[in-house]
């Protein structure tokens, strides 16, 4: 053997593999080819077939023949391989390998001068974050370093792109070879990339994920349009175009992620690869639903230290839970059929692949599906198939050599050979140094020298027999022939002992070299042979998969291992407020089933509902919050631009945030999430039903027209956004009004354009006009198909805009705050709009100086429709009580307050029709108050949407004893993987968003103003 690899070490310094074809050569050509033959091996050449006792051979970078009792050519180094193991090379499918590193992500905004167009030179899109433009391949370079690092691992086939950016440009597969660049490049496009996040563009748009959602969408239809048209050359769409035809893989943070990136394909007629961020397991059946493959990382949280209570109670239900379920994934995925490939991508550390790898394994994934997604499913994604992935004739000479089945733990890869090139991970004639050992040091005497463990992973035990006896565990290094031990011997005076030698082999197996003790004495040492390692029998045990907790919908504090359903349910002997012409009714009736109220009345009966007792309990519609921004994730305003009525509030709901559960506590049924007020026409915002633990798509209240937020005032001004703010328009409340103007305008001019022609019989020779969802949104406001909500609290303003509304033939269906709401009640009135107001909120800044507490009631007395909402999260709870402030201050009646809180919003939002007040046909969203639901005292005992109890008073307190147990049994779990030796991290608070108008918070901002 010794003799082979010396011949396969000449043959290598010389210019083994073919030289580049189109490269000169200063001097002699001495072009050779590697001509090997690999014989008596396990030969897995794909997770579908294993060969044993089969040979392969390899010639020039290429896979010649493989199989069993093959006629080996003359003149082919053969290399025997007896007992051993050949696999693929392992690929992975997400790195940037061989690019430059991304500059730290720069800001705009609080501490610079805002940037509104590209920065860039040259014909390119005019936002910064699309830039298809980028290519990996003509940017890669080798790096001898890091590509060492992974073919340690086992990796032989990287992809490579360029992670900066929403439109990323193309990733390249290349080889992990030492040769050169032209060499190593298997393709030069692989894929075409995107994600939500802007990266380093320094243009401000977007700062939320709404708004990179709708520029990506814009850039689809931009992109579409530059195919037809003459006007403008645009480097960017023109290379967005020519990488359709590509693989489409899109980053992605999380589950809820890959959703919207996979509704946002939808629009387009896109199927994503999705890179994701490995939390699949927590909606299963929607991430199935999508059809589409995935990229998952094995980057598995490391346990918190727990050990102080103080410190655990910095982490939250939700990271227990992703900490004990996250190395699921794999198998989960594998279980439902999804195709996956795994890549090794944000791990801390090299090292932590294969412990982390065999720990999914642990956890249910098949050692078939670990090899198919490292090689044959990462290479089909890629388009590289024909090229890595298996070990069939006519692909590169990418494989593995090593000890054992390539995922058992004592597994030790021992070759890489990539392109038909060898690298060496570990010596394949290693000489195994197990045994027992008289290890004598000069001074000291005889010791006994244990050596166990595996070969690669030895365990060393120094033991003294006698009175002054002792056994220590001794650090061992091994590097080819040279070793290093350090012990301490505790119970001589002498302490530790640092010894380096060499291996001698010669018989008996022999260490010799230099000790240093701990007062710094230097003597010899020496290590003999003397007895052969006894290996213990090992016990065949069923190795089953690790067992772990359930999944919660949604997995956070008070989910449900299920979701729960609609009943048939009749509420008996109840003061019941229908807000209907029956006013309040005392101890009626109220049938819900089928998710709809089937009758209010007396004596209702049936034998299929479930009966509830409510004798001395009120029952009231659930309440409508008109005004919130709870269930909105990464950024709540997109305050880059004046007019931003392109984004969507729906495309951002997050349907895991506590407040929806909390919220369902205080009654709230249905929230109309609101963009926040950083500019004057702002984003479309998104009506919801509190259904607790459905998906975003499933919060949606459905069927109901659509609405807007516009602003007023102070924010959208920028008067108190900073020095550094005084560029965008507007600047002055003058500019405000101007910016509606503008933007009316515009969308008429846009609408009659597109009706010119739509309307044209011949269209030749005409153009068609560029979709423009910004203009398309205000164009549905002109038609009255969409609605505006406008923050607002200075008269003059609320006079300005129902002017220009009236000019430019659009209405305000809503003014929300308005706390001078009073002082424009009858021109409020006489053009039907509706007032949205806090009930008490006043002297927070200058706008509200002159609030009062009265502002509802005499809107209200007016003719005003008028609601009261939360703008809060907090206080959303509590809106029952918000109500009866209406009472205290003015004297509403109590059946009108509670209507200032169910059936005025519900009208409001022109959903009346199926919320708001508890009649026959209406959906059944009730609550079961345990007393008059206006008092302070009143607790929402149920909480029914369609018809189901999202929230139960009872239940509840079960649900917090479950979570104290399960945080319990994670906790220990956590402590005892620590003892174990597993990685630990420390202990860091998740404090969750919350969002109200003023929040410059978001996917890229930097700070966050209140």
């Amino acid at each position: 053997m010794k003799k082979i690899l010396l011949l396969i070490g000449a043959l290598f310094c010389v210019a083994m593999v073919q030289a580049q074809e189109t490269f000169p050569v200063n001097g002699s050509y001495d072009i050779r080819s590697g001509q090997f033959a690999f014989t008596n091996a396990n030969i897995v050449v794909s997770a579908e077939q294993t060969l044993k006792n089969g040979t392969l051979i390899i010639k020039d970078r290429k896979i010649e023949q493989v199989g069993t009792a093959l006629n080996i050519p003359k003149g082919y180094v053969i290399i025997d391989l007896k007992g051993k193991y050949i696999y693929p090379s392992l690929i992975d499918a997400y790195t940037s390998y061989g690019l430059p590193e991304i500059p730290r992500q720069s800001f705009s905004g609080r501490g610079s001068a805002p940037v509104f167009t590209t920065t860039k030179q040259g014909a390119y899109h005019w936002n910064e974050a699309i830039k298809p433009e980028m290519n990996a391949h003509s940017i890669f370079n080798l790096e001898a370093k890091k590509a060492e690092e992974m073919k340690k691992n086992g990796f032989g086939t990287i992809n490579t792109l360029i992670k900066d950016g929403i439109a990323r440009g193309t990733s390249a597969a290349v080889t992990l070879g030492d040769e050169s660049n032209n060499l190593v490049m298997l393709s030069a496009k692989t894929a075409a990339n995107y994600s939500f996040s802007k990266g380093t563009a320094k243009t401000d748009y977007p700062s939320s994920l709404m708004g990179s959602i709708a520029l990506l969408r814009q850039t689809y239809i931009d992109a579409a349009w530059y195919k037809s048209q003459s006007k403008e050359f645009n480097i960017s769409l023109d290379e967005f175009n020519k990488q359709q035809s590509l693989p489409q893989v899109f980053e992605v943070e999380n589950w809820e992620d890959v959703l919207r990136a996979d509704k946002l394909g939808d629009e387009f007629g896109k199927q994503y690869v999705f890179k994701s961020g490995g939390d699949e397991y927590q909606r299963i059946a929607d991430i199935k639903a999508t059809t589409g493959k995935f990229i998952i990382p094995i980057n598995f949280p490391k346990a918190y230290d727990v050990e102080d209570p103080a410190d655990a109670r910095s982490v939250t239900f939700a990271q227990m839970k992703h900490w004990e379920l996250a190395p699921t994934n794999p198998a989960v995925l594998e279980q439902n059929g999804i195709t996956f490939a795994i890549s090794p991508a944000g791990l801390e550390s090299p090292k932590d692949f294969w412990t982390n790898l065999r720990l999914a394994i642990d956890f249910g994934l098949s050692e078939k599906q670990a090899l198919k997604s490292l090689t044959e499913i990462p290479a089909s994604i890629l388009g590289i198939d024909k090229k890595v992935g298996t070990l069939n004739v006519g692909k590169e000479a990418n494989f593995l050599i090593t000890s054992s089945p390539l995922f058992a733990k004592e597994n030790i890869i021992f070759e890489n050979w990539v392109q038909g090139k060898r690298f060496i991970v570990s010596q394949m004639d290693v000489k195994d140094l197990r045994g027992d050992y008289d290890l004598v040091i000069a001074g000291l005497g005889k010791l006994d020298m244990k050596i166990g463990g595996s070969i690669g992973a030895y365990e060393v035990n120094i033991v003294r027999t006698g009175a002054d006896s002792v056994k220590t565990k001794a650090n061992f290094v091994r590097n080819g022939d040279l070793v290093n031990l350090v012990f301490d011997l505790t119970k001589n005076p002498k302490g530790d002992f640092r010894l380096s030698g060499y291996l001698d082999k010669a018989s008996p197996l022999t260490f010799k070299g230099e000790a240093v003790a701990a007062n710094g004495n230097t003597t010899n040492w020496s290590a003999t042979f003397k007895a052969p390692f006894i290996e213990k029998e090992k016990k065949e045990e069923a190795k089953g998969v690790s067992q772990v907790g359930k999944v919660v919908y949604p997995l956070v504090a008070y989910g449900n291992p299920d979701l729960p359903k609609t009943e048939a349910i009749i509420f008996k002997n109840a003061t019941v407020w229908t807000n209907e012409k029956d006013g309040i009714l005392k101890d009626a009736d109220v049938w819900v089933e089928n998710g709809k109220i089937k009758a209010v009345g007396k004596n209702l009966s049936t034998n299929n509902a479930k009966i509830i007792d409510a004798k001395g309990k009120h029952i009231t519609p659930g309440i409508i919050d008109e005004h919130s921004h709870i269930a909105i994730s990464r950024g709540v305003n997109e305050g880059t631009q004046a007019v931003t009525s392109e984004v969507r509030i729906g495309d951002v709901l997050d349907a895991e945030d506590v407040n929806i559960y909390r919220q369902l506590a205080g009654g709230v049924t249905t929230s109309h999430l609101l963009h926040g007020s950083a500019n004057p026409v702002g984003g479309q915002t998104q009506l919801i039903k509190l259904r607790w633990g459905n998906t975003p798509e499933g919060l949606k209240f459905g069927n109901n027209p659509g609405f807007i937020k516009f602003a007023l005032g102070e924010n959208v001004k920028q008067s108190n956004w900073g020095e550094f703010n005084t560029i965008r328009f507007p600047q002055t409340r003058m500019g405000v009004e101007q910016v509606f103007i503008d933007a009316f305008t515009r969308a008429k001019e846009y609408k009659a354009a597109m009706a010119a022609y739509n309307g044209a019989k011949n269209k030749s020779g005409l153009t068609q006009p560029r979709k423009d969802l910004e203009l398309e949104a205000l164009v549905e406001i002109l038609d009255g198909k969409r609605h505006i909500t406008c923050h607002s609290y200075v008269q003059s303003e609320i006079n300005m805009l129902m002017k220009v509304a009236d000019s430019m033939d659009f209405k305000v269906n809503t003014f929300t705050h308005i706390l001078e709401g009073y002082k424009v009640a009858d021109k409020m009135a006489k053009r039907g709009i509706a007032g949205s107001t806090f009930s008490d909120w006043w002297t927070y800044k200058m706008e509200v100086l002159d609030a009062i507490p009265y502002n509802g009631k005499l809107m209200h007395e007016a003719g005003v429709l008028t609601a009261f909402n939360s703008d809060d999260a907090e206080m959303a709870r509590r809106l029952n009580q918000e109500a009866a402030k209406a009472v205290k201050y003015g004297g509403v009646s109590e059946e009108e307050a509670l209507k200032f809180v169910t059936l005025n919003p519900a009208i409001m939002m022109h959903i009346d029709d199926r919320v708001g007040s508890l009649k026959p046909g209406k959906d059944a969203d009730l609550v079961l108050w345990s007393e008059h639901p206006l008092s302070v005292y009143a607790k929402a005992e149920k909480t029914l949407v369609d018809g189901i109890v999202y929230w139960d008073y009872e239940k509840d307190e079960q649900k917090r004893k479950e979570i104290k147990e399960e945080q319990a049994r994670l906790i220990q779990k956590m402590i005892n993987a620590k003892t174990k030796g597993a990685k630990t991290q420390r202990p860091s608070l998740e404090k969750p968003s919350l969002y109200d108008c003023d929040t410059l918070e978001g996917e890229h901002a930097e700070t966050e103003e209140h």
